[in-house]
């Protein structure tokens, strides 16, 4: 069982890596909760690959100086869209 979270830490990484990924569309990739890809990224990588973690790290920290512009961009499609559907 410890092998298969090891693996499953570091291919969640390496996805992250590549594709730029939030924490949610990672989850939702891998069939886990956010809670669990966040574990295996801030917790479990370091342990097993510490320069994976390091570029994972500057990843995550980009995420979430975005998020804040995300979520605004997100509430006002949201907005757009209701008002041309009235």
């Amino acid at each position: 069982m410890r092998d298969y979270i090891e693996l499953r830490a570091i291919e969640v990484g390496k996805y992250i890596i590549d594709s730029k990924a939030t924490v949610r569309k990672t989850a939702t990739k891998f069939g886990v909760s956010k809670s669990t890809v966040h574990k295996d990224l801030t917790e479990r990588l370091p342990q097993i690959d510490h320069h994976l973690a390091d570029e994972v790290r500057d990843i995550l920290d980009i995420n979430k100086s975005e998020r804040h512009i995300r979520g605004g961009m997100a509430t006002r499609q949201k907005y757009l869209l209701l008002h041309r559907v009235n």
